[in-house]
């Protein structure tokens, strides 16, 4: 997106890095495949570590190492949460001021109005015939007191809705799709892919470069821009001495900023594995495999911040598919909680670029966020018995009959895993300021979801574009 911007003027040479392959072949631009890139090769392999109240069980943290980035991997759900999410971002990244990026990112497959833009590089449109689970979900929520909304993006995102996604033609439309395929010939744009840079280079207190796997140098005329992600901006970040102190000393790698990288990780927490044995097989899957999307408050709450999407087949962590009998056919609704309190960490095990990251989510380590969990579970199991649902389910397969708020408690930490919503450990304040520029370094900025002072109520994606839009515009007005 911001390579895409930059180089709108020709005067600025933009040089575009990518760790990943150019292109990812036939699943990624199958909307129904993506599950099969959570894993293998367009994948960064983290997992999260082994935690208490998660059960010590492994969690795949899946990001996208390919051109486009996770954009190219994920579920293309294209979702800005509730605007209050920004508010709290502070001056100049408060929705009012974010509100005209998200616009002019998008091509709305359903026209534009005062909230939605159309024209952009982002095309994004609902599934024009969703599968019959996903309206017998709708329904159900009509039933149990759900407004059904026609824009989860518009003036409220309360209520149940066919969401949009990142697809054009059938087929998926990531980052690279809408922002680089169309300027791919623009002599001041050149992108190399299949470089992984493992360092920075400087001169004094200024960043001037960076340094690949091979050893090579680039060297920046203007500015250093790092866009790898929550995961991997920090990495890069700490090995450049840009981080804790007390931990860079304790890695072997010399202190050249004390700020707090890596902490502060936020994520969204999934409960994997609210599935229900389906009346008949449900047939070739539609779409990206969703089809409908629910946002409602858990007790308390003052605006959304539970949110629960269907499966077309099953969805399950290993532990709840080995407890339950799963046999297809089956659907899932899974709930997530989109306003978690518990945060987590990112730190070095070493000094080797290569070396794994140890991530340390601390999910669930909020009592109040196994809470609300819980109440996604049952507000799940509600919908199992309504009059729409039980049309299209012949009952609960896992948890397979109603729980106690006991029960809820143990099957969340058994069931919970991660929307793969990484944000939060370069965040503007500590670590950058409001022009995303690094503290205590001159030409090097972030502009990923590390930055994120606050993870807002939705899929990372869209408000990684709209800050990377805002971001263009900041570095085009610096002298």
């Amino acid at each position: 997106m911001l390579a895409r911007r930059l180089s709108d003027d020709p005067a600025v040479r933009v040089l575009l890095l990518e760790a990943g392959p150019a292109e990812g072949g036939a699943a990624v631009r199958d909307p129904a495949r993506w599950t099969e890139l959570l894993t293998g090769p367009l994948d960064w392999g983290h997992a999260y570590e082994p935690a208490a109240p998660t059960l010590h069980r492994h969690i795949p943290i899946p990001r996208g190492k390919v051109l486009g980035g996770s954009s190219a991997t994920n579920a293309m759900l294209w979702y800005r949460g509730h605007p209050a999410d920004y508010d709290a971002w502070g001056p100049g990244w408060d929705f009012a001021a974010l509100l005209p990026y998200f616009r002019r990112s998008e091509d709305r497959a359903a026209g534009g109005d005062e909230w939605r833009g159309t024209g952009g590089p982002m095309h994004v449109e609902r599934e024009a015939d969703p599968h019959p689970v996903a309206q017998a979900v709708l329904e159900a929520a009509a039933e149990l007191g759900l407004p059904l909304i026609p824009d989860a993006n518009g003036a409220t995102n309360a209520g149940a809705t066919v969401p949009e996604f990142t697809v054009r033609d059938g087929r998926r439309h990531s980052a690279a799709d809408g922002y680089l395929a169309p300027v791919a010939d623009r002599p001041n744009l050149e992108v190399r892919c299949g470089v992984r840079v493992v360092g920075l280079e400087f001169a004094g207190e200024r960043c001037v470069g960076v340094r690949d796997s091979a050893g090579q140098v680039v060297h920046a005329e203007r500015e250093v821009v790092l866009a790898l992600g929550a995961l991997e901006t920090p990495r890069l970040l700490m090995l450049a001495g840009i981080g804790p102190a007390d931990h860079l000393r304790d890695t072997g790698i010399a202190v050249r900023v004390d700020l707090p990288v890596g902490e502060r990780l936020a994520d969204h927490p999934l409960v994997t594995g609210m599935t229900f044995h389906a009346r008949a097989p449900l047939g070739p899957v539609r779409g990206t495999g969703g089809g409908a999307m629910l946002n409602w408050c858990s007790p308390g709450a003052d605006r959304p911040d539970l949110h629960a999407f269907v499966v077309q087949g099953p969805h399950a962590t290993p532990e709840v598919a080995t407890r339950y009998r799963l046999e297809p056919p089956v659907f899932a609704v899974s709930p997530g909680l989109m306003r978690s309190r518990s945060l987590g960490s990112v730190t070095l095990t070493g000094a080797d670029p290569t070396a794994p990251l140890r991530i340390a989510p601390n999910l669930l380590g909020e009592p109040s966020d196994v809470e609300a969990l819980g109440a996604g579970v049952g507000f799940v199991q509600e919908l199992g018995e309504t009059r729409a649902l039980r049309a299209v389910s012949a009952g609960p397969a896992a948890p397979d009959r109603r729980l106690t708020a006991r029960e809820r408690e143990d099957f969340v930490r058994l069931a919970t895993s991660t929307f793969f919503h990484v944000a939060g450990t370069a965040a503007i304040g500590p670590v950058v300021d409001r022009r995303l520029e690094v503290h205590g370094v001159e030409g090097l900025r972030v502009v990923d979801a590390s930055v994120f002072p606050g993870l807002p109520s939705c899929n990372t994606n869209a408000p990684v574009v709209a800050v990377a839009e805002r971001a263009a515009d900041l570095i085009k007005e610096q002298p």
